[in-house]
């Protein structure tokens, strides 16, 4: 049995980026699970586990543009230290916050710090960044 479109798998993984560095793995976890094709993983994962079977490994480079995409400018933002809570001391690497206009939340990170200003970046944190997988299907529902 092959995992096809639709089918309910559960995959153990370990992420690296390029540089070797293991940015998310599911070591001690329950692997992970959603529905193939379905948009609840980046779509290189879901090509990489199409066709694999039980207990079947192997390891995937998913290309930036079927991972998060390239940083996008428009999702970076000068915001000047006036508009921040006064208990907000702001420092490269901050993690932010913003409510959107719908009321959901819209995760920010800081990455300059000036005299009256910071710049805060929107994109995913792996924007930009190939993605490396070792893959293990555990099982097809």
């Amino acid at each position: 049995m092959t995992a096809k479109a639709n089918d309910k798998v559960k995959v153990h993984y370990k992420g690296t980026l390029n540089t070797g560095e293991v940015f998310d793995s599911s070591e001690g976890r329950a692997p992970l699970e959603f529905t193939l094709g379905s948009g609840q993983v980046i779509p290189g994962f879901d090509n990489g586990v199409m066709g694999m079977q039980v207990d079947e490994s192997k390891t995937i480079n998913i290309p930036a543009a079927e991972a998060y995409g390239e940083p996008k400018a428009e999702l970076i933002h000068q915001v000047a230290k006036t508009q921040l809570p006064p208990e907000i001391k702001p420092e490269v690497g901050l993690r932010l916050s913003s409510q959107a206009p719908d009321g959901s939340q819209i995760p920010l990170v800081v990455t300059e710090v000036t005299e009256d200003s910071i710049t805060v970046d929107a994109n995913h944190p792996l924007a930009g960044q190939d993605l490396n997988f070792e893959l293990t299907l555990v099982g097809i529902n």
